[in-house]
Parts: C-alpha cells; structure tokens; sequence
C-alpha cells in the first residue's frame, strides 16, 4: 500500500521544521511495537552524525546516483557537494521542498515504481529503502525495476535489519511469528505528526540471507559490505552480466 499523495504528514513535519523550527517529532505506529519516534533533527544530520553504515555507502557511491526515497536530502546533499550528478525522488512533496531549499538541484516527485526512463550509475536505498518493496511477495519484482534503472556497471547500495530479535523466542530458541505473516520482516505501519495521520503502509524488513536469495533469483551479485551493531547491514548489489 502507498501513502495517498493527498496525504504527506513526513513533508509537512520536514516542512514545518525547516521553515519554523523544532517542536514536536514524528510518532510512528506499528504492527510490532509500541509507538516509536523519528527525531527531526536526525533527519537533517550532517556526514560526521550518520552511522558507519550511511558513511560507508555515501562513500562507495559513484556517477550519476539516485537518492531513492530521499526524505529531507541529507545523503544528497553530501554527495553533491562532493561533485556527484545527484537526482533526490520522493513521493512526498514536502520532502522536495525542503531538499530544494537546502540546495538540491534536481528533484523528482514519484514513488520509485512509477520512475523509469533513466539510467543511473548508482542506486541509494538508505535508512532501510528496501522497505519500499512493502513485502517479500514485491520484493523479486522490485529488485528487476531497480535494474531496469541502472547502467551497465550500476550499483544499488541499500541498507536494512534482519528484526528476528524482536519476537518471542521458545525454550528450544524457536521463534514465534504470527501465522498470518509470510515472513516475519513484514510491518505495518503508520505516521503521525501534531494532529496529521497518515494512512496505514507496508514496510519491508529484510534479512541478508533472503535478499541475497532473491538476488540471485533475478540474476544480481549481492555482497555483503558491513554489518551494524543493531542487526542492520548494508549490501551493495550489481546486476550479473549476462
């Protein structure tokens, strides 16, 4: 499920913070936990704030890139700044806004799987983008468009967190998932900001192990960079010459 484009809480709270300040943070509802934050300041961190895994991408990114859910522009803006040719795409309006204030050059409103017709050298999917999938059902088809958009030497850099951690686990170090999952990364969730609610998404969680899988299933060489303290990793993923 995508966000209704009528309804943008993430751009009106990067708005409202760029524009007027720090008063409140986004609240974000799951399927699996109990109410969370995203702190907005984190949303704007400079290179030196980002953890090793954001960093070790940002550094590994080459040529044209695509900033794919760019939120309020941070790695962009990096990159940019480093003389990388930087395209941010966001379905969220609000987002934009904010990226073209703070200096981005070029910026596309659109979901990724409605972007085509452009090729680029590097794909980013940062702070877990390959939850865009929504759930391991998309997730072959998803990694064939992200190809569909790359050079013949692309690379796609993403990150995520293999969040087995978080269920209950038996004696016999079993792990209880819900029945009605078909894979325990799959999450629900929802975001709010003041009085503002977005409509209910799917989010992807993935393991390495399943996405390099699914990698191989669509012909993608899929590598294993560096791993995080907290069950997070970033993959770097090159399409297999064929």
């Amino acid at each position: 499920m995508r966000l209704k484009r009528d309804i943008d809480v993430f751009g009106d709270a990067l708005l409202d913070y760029w524009d007027n300040g720090y008063s409140e943070d986004i609240t974000t509802v799951s399927s699996l936990e109990e109410d969370d934050v995203i702190p907005l300041p984190y949303l704007f961190r400079s290179f030196k704030e980002m953890p090793k895994i954001e960093q070790t991408a940002l550094e590994l990114a080459k040529g044209k890139v695509l900033d794919v859910g760019c939120g309020a522009g941070s790695h962009g803006l990096y990159l940019q700044e480093k003389g990388l040719e930087v395209t941010a795409l966001d379905i969220s309006a609000g987002a934009l806004q904010v990226c073209g204030k703070r200096g981005l050059k070029s910026l596309v409103n659109s979901s990724i799987l409605d972007f085509s017709g452009t090729q680029f050298d590097t794909l980013l999917l940062l702070m877990n983008g390959i939850g865009l999938a929504g759930n391991l059902e998309n997730l072959g088809s998803f990694l064939e468009h992200l190809k569909s958009l790359l050079n013949p030497s692309g690379q796609i850099l993403l990150d995520s967190s293999d969040i087995i951690y978080m269920y209950e686990q038996d004696n016999d170090g079993g792990v209880w998932v819900p029945g009605e999952k078909k894979y325990y990364g799959e999450v629900i969730f929802r975001i709010t900001y003041k009085k503002q609610k977005s409509e209910p998404f799917n989010w992807l969680y993935l393991d390495f192990n399943t996405l390099n899988e699914h990698c191989e299933r669509q012909n993608i060489n899929c590598e294993l960079v560096i791993s995080g303290a907290h069950y997070d990793y970033l993959a770097r993923l090159v399409p297999k010459r064929e």
